[in-house]
């Protein structure tokens, strides 16, 4: 017995300390830090190449500092822009001019246009010429909601379709935007004709 209390003391004192490899820890640590910021700055090269391929995309219509002999806003709406792509290719996304930042966004829809104010980002006209369609989806380029979930509208800059994608801070709207936008759209293609 006192065999064995002697055996158990004698295995608590050549217990050895851990061992701790800070060469190897740190190796790891600096390896996955440089990993990661070669994966960004793979991805915002990317990002450029693609702006450089929409390089013949023309310059955004600024929206107008004062609205002029415009009418009152018909409709307005605050939430996010997520983005547009080219029409009909919802993976696409197009990158020149900031259009593929995505942002807060205050949209105004006046007799001009729709407005798009992004603080942070580049504001832009889509001018009410330019209005092909508006229609409900479920997704845009990085973003997928339910059915119905995001208000795209179709527009023509520099004789490429776009889909613009927002959704408001309050998705009921969606509808009203919709069906003025397309309201707007024929008029404006009967007066045309």
């Amino acid at each position: 017995m006192t065999h064995t209390i002697a055996s158990a003391a004698l295995a608590a004192e050549q217990k050895s300390a851990e061992v701790t490899d800070w060469a190897g820890r740190i190796g790891w640590v600096v390896g996955l830090l440089l990993f990661v910021a070669l994966v960004y700055w793979l991805m915002r090269q990317g990002w450029k190449w693609r702006g450089s391929l929409q390089s013949d995309l023309p310059a955004l219509p600024e929206v107008p500092e004062a609205p002029g002999e415009a009418k009152p806003a018909v409709l307005s709406t605050e939430g996010r822009y997520h983005g547009s792509t080219t029409a009909g290719q919802w993976l696409d996304r197009i990158v020149a001019h900031g259009l593929g930042t995505r942002s807060r966004a205050e949209l105004t829809l006046t007799d001009a246009g729709i407005s798009v104010v992004r603080p942070g980002a580049n504001d832009f006209l889509i001018p009410a010429a330019a209005l092909r369609e508006a229609r409900l989806d479920k997704g845009i380029a990085g973003k997928v909601l339910a059915e119905g979930g995001l208000l795209i509208v179709t527009w023509e800059h520099g004789g490429t379709l776009l889909d613009s994608g927002f959704r408001s801070d309050r998705a009921a709207e969606h509808t009203t935007w919709v069906e003025t936008l397309n309201s707007m759209i024929n008029t404006t293609e009967g007066i045309a004709r």
